[in-house]
């Protein structure tokens, strides 16, 4: 930032700055071993300690069975919910590996696995081609999070079981017996209620359709889920066997429930991605009648809730597709469809796999990979196109539908666009001739310049931001309110244009809605005259819109009153003080022609501009009101000693404060 804008701000935090503690050096610094991460700052984690936090512990688990049966290794997973808010999630996949590490000696993979962040076979795509869990944390800080974990694994004709608690091994891993005709991994937890508050616990409905759901993601596994009696309702029931051969489209057709849709049946399909990048599945439907859309996206068996970038491909294929069959048979309008227009009460789900999937959080709640935009609109583009050709009536049954959506979409913009209009033009009729407007018509970021006299609203006319800033010229000095009857005031024609500008009401009638501006600023000449005419102007925002004042809405501008130049080089000052600090400090000793600003209407657009209007380089002093003076009276009190009609009041404050002036502040 320029000289100018910065000097009178370089000792603004000087008296609130902290004095250097004695006690940080390097024994402050930790250094988090393990697990510790977690359990410090869950939220980094599983998105916080509240019951989706908790939930997500039972997901992670889950997934990586998931992750087997998807990669073909398994073909049934058990979910177990038990008093105690113990879950237990059993797979027959190949088991989690419990041969010595590598890189740690002494540790099996088991243990690396449960107690280190960031380990797992997911990373190079050698053990799982399409996977959910991508960052190696998932079980770890299930175990980290967890008053007790214990693991058993079936492997090699083996059963192999360890302990853990808060993540840190309790036990070490153990043989504990044969399995010939067993394989794959039990993992069952109980939260840490220390981390999670004393009350929480897994909701049984919320685990049941979790694990209800992943079997309509994958056809080819199957759930068993197993509840106490004493956690079973209306809802869930004691057991239960999900599978799906059907999938998306199974799941569809039971959330339907039955309900008349513009077509049928659903437009469901699956299709690989080339060069086995992954495959995508859907099924996509537009019932009759419906509360809203209900759509659900997934990646690698992932509920994604915020969709992605697998969501804008689906989005694109069917927008694209309705577009081309309506050019297909001759519906011009179809051009103007949107995809809020197909996608207005749909009900669709939508899995992808893909490899090495990109998340926006470890939450996973939205997909960021940018392939799969790609993938998904070739997969679906294709089948959907063949959905509405192969039959004409159904394809032009869903045109028909989505156009009378479009439509209703129009006719409303057009009814808001009639009401913004005639709102602004009532507006703007009330508006004072002299006023500039800005071309915004929200409040939000704009500004009003009041400034003193035609010739300087000329100069910042030109130098405005035509989008955010309005000028508005006032004639030399307006009425001093605090001395003038309310008859005086309301027929002085520059208050006048005031109120009508801001459109904000006085007094017991002001309306912060109503406020055209978002910043009021003051711009007057850098001399006397310019302050008198400021005071003028504060005293009536003090007096008729002290809520003006008091939201942080005033604001005096500041520009220079001198022009330093030598050589090339030119700064601007705004008063004597600040011209002779920049002589010292930037010029320093060098021959310094000084040119003097009669006035704002002198500066050319670009200096005014530069020094006073571009919020850039500019500088603002924001007018408030003491604390003592936040309420009406006084302010209408001190209002009335310093500008109303009894000069006793003046003098004696002049008497009172004459000895802190200096003399070299008067400008006389």
């Amino acid at each position: 930032m320029p000289p100018y804008s910065s000097a009178h701000m370089s000792d603004l935090f000087a008296s609130g700055a902290a004095a250097p503690s004695s006690d940080y050096d390097a024994s402050a610094i930790e250094v988090l071993e393990g697990l510790e991460p977690v359990r410090r700052r869950p939220g980094m984690y599983i998105g916080g300690t509240d019951a989706r936090a908790l939930h997500h512990l039972a997901a992670e688990v889950i997934d990586n069975s998931m992750d087997e049966a998807v990669a073909g290794h398994a073909t049934r997973i058990e979910v177990t919910l038990e008093p105690g808010n113990r879950l237990t999630v059993t797979d027959n996949g190949r088991g989690i590996p419990v041969d010595a590490h590598p890189k740690y000696p002494g540790k099996s993979a088991l243990e690396v696995i449960l107690t280190t962040l960031h380990s797992g076979g997911k990373f190079e795509g050698k053990a799982y081609s399409t996977s959910g869990g991508l960052h190696g944390v998932g079980v770890s800080v299930v175990n980290a999070l967890s008053i007790e974990t214990i693991v058993e694994v079936a492997r090699d004709k083996k059963l192999y079981r360890q302990s853990f608690s808060r993540g840190v091994a309790t036990s070490p891993l153990a043989e504990v017996g044969a399995a010939p005709n067993r394989r794959g991994t039990t993992v069952s937890f109980v939260p840490d209620l220390d981390i999670f508050g004393s009350d929480a616990a897994f909701v049984p409905a919320r685990i049941y359709k979790l694990a209800r759901s992943k079997a309509y993601l994958f056809a080819g596994v199957e759930i068993r889920w197993r509840c106490d009696a004493s956690l079973t309702s209306a809802t869930v029931p004691e057991t239960a066997t999900f599978q799906f051969p059907g999938g998306l489209a199974d799941h569809l057709r039971e959330q339907l429930e039955g309900r008349e849709c513009v077509t049928s049946p659903a437009f469901a399909g699956r299709q690989d991605f080339p060069d086995a990048q992954g495959a995508a599945e859907w099924a996509v439907a537009w019932p009759v009648w419906s509360e809203g859309s209900a759509e659900s996206y997934y990646c690698n068996t992932i509920p994604t809730p915020d969709g992605g970038t697998h969501e804008a491909g689906l989005r694109a294929a069917l927008t694209k597709g309705i577009r081309a069959f309506g050019d297909l048979v001759g519906q011009k309008k179809a051009k103007d469809i949107t995809a809020d227009d197909v996608f207005n009460g749909v009900e669709l789900m939508l899995s992808v796999f893909i490899r090495n999937p990109h998340f926006q959080s470890q939450t996973k709640d939205r997909l960021t990979s940018l392939e799969a935009a790609r993938f998904v609109e070739a997969a679906v583009r294709d089948h959907f196109d063949h959905y509405l050709a192969d039959n004409m009536d159904r394809g032009r049954a869903l045109l028909g539908a989505i156009l009378e959506r479009m439509d209703e979409r129009l006719k409303r913009r057009a009814e808001r666009e009639v009401k913004r209009k005639t709102a602004t033009s009532a507006r703007k009729l009330r508006l004072p001739g002299k006023l500039t407007d800005c071309a915004n018509d929200d409040a939000a970021g704009t500004e009003l310049f009041i400034v003193e006299g035609d010739s300087a609203g000329g100069s910042a006319k030109q130098a405005r931001n035509r989008k955010t800033q309005a000028i508005l010229p006032i004639r030399g000095k307006i009425l001093n309110v605090a001395s003038a009857t309310a008859d005086k005031i309301r027929a002085n024609a520059e208050i006048a244009d005031l109120q009508l500008a801001l459109g904000c009401g006085i007094r017991d009638s002001w309306a912060e809605d109503a406020l055209r501006y978002e910043r009021v600023i003051i711009m007057t000449d850098a001399d006397v005259d310019g302050a008198h005419i400021a005071t003028l102007l504060m005293t009536f925002f003090f007096q008729e819109m002290p809520e003006l004042v008091r939201r942080g809405h005033l604001f005096l501008a500041q520009p220079p009153l001198y022009r330093l130049t030598s050589g090339s080089k030119s700064l601007y000052a705004r008063d004597d003080a600040h011209r002779a600090e920049l002589e010292a400090k930037e010029f320093k000793g060098k021959k310094v022609e000084v040119g003097r600003f009669k006035g704002l209407g002198e500066m050319n657009p670009d200096q005014l501009k530069q020094t006073t209007m571009d919020p850039a380089s500019r500088s603002l002093i924001r007018i408030t009101l003491p604390s003592e003076y936040q309420d009406r009276q006084p302010v209408k009190d001190l209002v009335e000693r310093l500008m109303g009609k009894n000069p006793e009041h003046r003098f004696n404050f002049i008497q009172n404060n004459a000895a802190n002036l200096s003399e070299d502040e008067i400008d006389a």
